[in-house]
């Protein structure tokens, strides 16, 4: 599903992502972790053609996604609060997300009934704008954007940081979802190892913006990258 070959990016002399060769198949639920400055944002905003490659590139379903915006129907993410719009409520922006993606309201409004335990009545109805919610609820009102239109795939950017525990653990089941019963490739950014090797069944580990681990999730996997990040590992 998602082929990256050669792929660099560096600025001025300082290289801060460098991947030969990464493969993500169709509906792998994929944890990206590292510490920051590793290359999680950096190998995302590539993904997404937000920025372009020093070298290389990367292919989402056959297409490289620096030369043709054909994947871009098929492709959904939530990266920060960037990708919102302040001025508009969270259900304009449901409505307007749908609009990008040929769904009508009723269609919206089915998928957004699907995650009112995850807004946890604090996103529908409040008559709030989307820049005025705490920044926990402005991450549940992007991500379930993200799932508008049925994306083939859904990259998420640190998507626990900043929410309750209770709306975390509803985050865990959503993702789980997302990848076990309907095929969506999911990458994840974290650096909650915790939260990230529950819902991840590979996870690739970044220093200095080079792959060191490709790990399918065990129940060894949590003690290994504590391991590692720890400075406890044994080799």
């Amino acid at each position: 599903m998602i082929h990256t070959s050669s792929l660099s990016k560096a600025y001025g002399q300082k290289t801060v992502l460098n991947i030969a060769d990464l493969q993500i198949p169709k509906g792998q639920s994929f944890g990206l972790v590292g510490n920051n400055g590793a290359g999680k944002t950096t190998y995302f905003s590539l993904l997404l053609d937000l920025i372009q490659p020093t070298t290389g590139y990367i292919k989402n379903n056959n297409i490289k996604v620096d030369e043709s915006e054909d994947w871009k129907p098929f492709t959904s993410a939530f990266i920060d609060e960037s990708f919102l719009i302040g001025y508009l409520t969270p259900e304009e922006y449901f409505y307007f997300i749908g609009e990008l993606r040929g769904q009508n309201k009723a269609d919206v409004d089915a998928l957004v009934s699907q995650y009112t335990d995850f807004f946890h009545g604090e996103i529908l109805g409040q008559k709030k704008y989307l820049r005025d919610l705490s920044k926990g609820n402005q991450k549940k009102a992007g991500i379930v954007a993200a799932l508008i239109g049925n994306p083939d795939v859904v990259i998420l950017d640190e998507p626990f940081a900043n929410l309750d525990p209770t709306t975390q653990i509803r985050l865990k089941g959503i993702i789980k979802d997302l990848a076990a019963t309907k095929g969506v490739t999911v990458l994840v950014s974290s650096h909650d190892l915790l939260h990230v090797t529950d819902v991840c069944e590979r996870i690739v580990v970044l220093e200095k913006g080079e792959i060191i681990k490709d790990l399918q999730t065990s129940e060894a996997t949590l003690k290994e990258l504590e391991a590692h990040f720890s400075g406890t590992e044994t080799i």
